[in-house]
């Protein structure tokens, strides 16, 4: 299995793997040419063939999200893994004050043109502020405990060096009945030539929690934060036309190189087939896993 990151690269706030798959080629092509600048699937009608057009499905995505924290206009949320800042913006289009943060320094540089874009837009909310900052280390943020109403990842905790910690400090910066929202990957390989090709697929894309989330994983880990009322929402089907054009565009290379040499020059050519493969086969989903902090006196864990 593809090995995590160290502690030190955690604290460190950088974490070079990552940054080397986010400026692979192919990666590049994919978030900035392919999908605008988004770096997140597109939700999408089960039954539908075609992935286009593009930009509707990701906002549809980002809608999702946003019904899913219950939150009014005015709170205050904290976007742990921001990208390009995409995902910010929506949610203060929809009246919400974000935080964004991301350790990859081009993401902060794009989220920062995001920021100042949406200024001019008259958004009845805000990113309010744009840091290069680990989501291992939220202290550093200045914020205290109990702030935020609201935290949300998309598809970034699956590159946690240690996920139970970044959940910890989820926790610990929300208000009692602050709402926390994952939209992140599951996986249940078992063959033996699926680990080897996911562990490839795993490493190169720096994704340490990915290889330990098996079915269920991310509802114990909440719940272990101490998070409760925890919801699973499936949404692979959702996804189903992007992974599709994914693998449309990396199937060739795939089929001529194992996924070992492959990886050599793209682990986003491995990646694209083999996560569409292992949707079709039931063995990799797409999650929206949900859950609340409790109120004061409502049997919370010892994190507040």
């Amino acid at each position: 299995m593809a090995s995590t990151l160290s502690q030190d690269t955690a604290q460190s706030g950088t974490n070079p793997k990552l940054e080397a798959f986010y400026s692979d080629s192919q990666t590049i092509f994919w978030f900035d040419s392919v999908l605008g600048g988004a770096r997140h699937f597109g939700f999408y009608e089960p039954g539908t063939k075609s992935p286009f057009p593009i930009k509707k499905s990701l906002l549809r995505m980002e809608e999702e999200l946003f019904k899913a924290l219950r939150l009014p206009p005015g709170s205050r949320l904290l976007d742990a893994g921001c990208g390009a800042g995409h995902v910010s913006a929506y949610m203060a289009t929809q009246g919400m004050i974000v935080t964004a943060i991301d350790v990859i320094p081009r993401h902060i540089n794009l989220a920062k043109k995001t920021q100042a874009r949406l200024q001019a837009t008259g958004a009845p909310g805000s990113i309010e502020r744009v840091l290069q900052l680990d989501y291992h280390h939220l202290e550093k943020l200045g914020l205290g405990q109990n702030l935020l109403d609201g935290v949300y990842t998309i598809e970034a905790l699956v590159h946690a060096a240690d996920a139970a910690a970044v959940l910890a400090g989820f926790y610990a910066s929300l208000r009692p009945g602050g709402r926390v929202v994952l939209h992140e990957y599951e996986q249940d390989v078992i063959d033996e030539a699926e680990i080897k090709a996911m562990a490839v697929v795993n490493e190169g894309f720096s994704m340490p929690t990915l290889d330990v989330s098996r079915p269920g994983a991310l509802r114990t880990l909440l719940e272990g934060a101490g998070f409760r009322e925890v919801e699973v929402r499936d949404l692979s089907e959702n996804v189903r036309p992007m992974t599709r054009m994914n693998w449309a565009i990396s199937v060739v290379p795939y089929s001529l190189l194992s996924p070992q040499r492959l990886a050599q020059y793209s682990v986003s050519a491995v990646a694209g087939v083999q996560l569409h493969r292992n949707l079709r086969q039931g063995r990799w989903k797409y999650l929206q896993v949900s859950a609340t902090k409790p109120e004061v006196g409502e049997g919370a864990a010892g994190n507040i």
